[in-house]
């Protein structure tokens, strides 16, 4: 391995140690929402505001901080990223009413929607263009280990000792990968550029970047219906114990970390393709875990391949907005960036309240389906943006050979 490879790669990995803090925060609600709800004594959908609010303070955080920050030297803004989830998770783990801690999940939300805008443009920037998927793959994998790893631990942590314990280990995560990002990114990196409000419009108003954003929101928010409220699920509809619920989220996570490592491997060549695809097959597991969730056995099956799917479109549809805004409005790429994680996070808030509603009325099994028919939107919208996608390759062709000399678009 050449040195500057090396570098790279140490770069890499300290960018996941942090990805893998926020992982574990973002998603450590989804275990312990019945122990906050027992113990605040509130609805377990009041409880699954953790979630929403959480996904809503990245949603609107990571464009507008991002775009406020985007002249602050990228090491110390990494810095300042993670003091602010420090402090966040921090005020979460003294928490003593459901506001005190929706602050400090909001706190949290804004470093989170910060960190893994500009933490995407970083890992693109550090490896040449030909492993851009898969740089930001790898630096997702911090998220995926966090499901594997973070989520199931913090939930067991949450069972034996109290919910506030887990986000105290939180806490202690955040302050190692801060040293992480001190110690392992280098400080040459690429300076921001500074978008105008012009720029920023352009964004959301460009019909190919506004199309990829709902995809995003839609393909990668579908799932959340379900994951949210995944651990009552599979305590009353399931009928597992909440002890066996802890060992579940871990092959669960398990599966997302496989999802996710096929997903930047496929998106490297041909990300909308790679996407068509992934979304197909994500809307079909939803749908058939309508039928297979009442029985243990299948319905673990069918929730193992949720998994799979779950993560897989991320590094496609990341590695797609940016080579969108680098072809339409380049001087915006890391908002670009910073939109598409509020998308995602969009998503999840969306794909949480959802669960909450439908839990609320017509019942926990029902968020099966309903996430399915979200995706099945994304799948619909994917091939939407394939025929456009075909239409400018042409198009920039015929441009590169105004003698209209013979192409073939094999």
């Amino acid at each position: 391995m050449s040195e500057s490879k090396k570098r790279s790669t140490l770069a890499l990995l300290a960018l996941a140690i942090s990805a893998f803090a926020i992982g574990t925060t973002e998603f450590i609600s989804v275990g312990l929402l019945p122990l906050i709800s027992l113990d605040l004594q509130i609805p377990v959908t009041t409880a699954g505001l953790t979630v929403t609010l959480y996904a809503l303070g990245v949603t609107v955080g990571a464009p507008v901080l991002t775009s406020l920050t985007s002249r602050v030297p990228r090491k110390m803004l990494l810095f300042w990223i993670m003091a602010f989830f420090i402090v966040g998770n921090a005020i979460a783990a003294t928490a003593t009413s459901i506001t005190m801690l929706l602050i400090g999940r909001v706190v949290s939300a804004f470093a989170h929607g910060v960190f893994m805008s500009i933490g995407s443009t970083i890992a693109a920037d550090l490896v040449p263009n030909d492993r851009r998927a898969s740089a930001i793959s790898l630096m997702f994998t911090g998220l995926t280990v966090a499901t594997v790893t973070g989520v199931p631990l913090g939930t067991y942590l949450g069972q034996q000792l109290g919910w506030r314990t887990a986000f105290m280990a939180i806490v202690i995560v955040g302050v190692i990968a801060m040293i992480a990002n001190m110690l392992l990114v280098p400080s040459n990196l690429r300076k921001g550029v500074k978008t105008t409000f012009g720029d920023q419009l352009k964004l959301v108003t460009n019909s190919r970047l506004l199309l990829m954003f709902i995809i995003t929101t839609l393909g990668y928010g579908g799932t959340f219906v379900v994951f949210t409220y995944l651990s009552p699920l599979l305590t009353d509809i399931t009928g597992f114990t909440a002890g066996q619920v802890a060992v579940i989220l871990l092959v669960y996570g398990i599966a997302i970390a496989i999802g996710n490592m096929m997903g930047g491997k496929l998106a490297n060549r041909n990300p909308l393709s790679a996407l068509l695809i992934m979304f197909v097959m994500q809307a079909i597991v939803l749908f058939v875990l309508f039928a297979t969730v009442p029985f243990k056995v299948a319905g673990l099956i069918t929730i193992f391949f949720m998994g799979i799917m779950a993560f897989m479109n991320v590094p496609g549809l990341q590695v797609y907005v940016v080579i969108l805004a680098e072809r339409f409005v380049p001087s915006a790429k890391d908002v670009a960036s910073a939109i598409n994680i509020a998308a995602f996070n969009a998503g999840i808030a969306i794909g949480a309240y959802l669960g909450g509603v439908i839990t609320d009325t017509i019942g926990l099994v029902h968020t099966t389906w309903v996430g399915g028919i979200m995706v099945a939107g994304a799948v619909i919208l994917t091939a939407v943006s394939r025929v456009l996608e075909s239409k400018d390759g042409k198009s920039r062709v015929r441009k590169n050979n105004p003698n209209n000399q013979e192409v073939s678009f094999s």
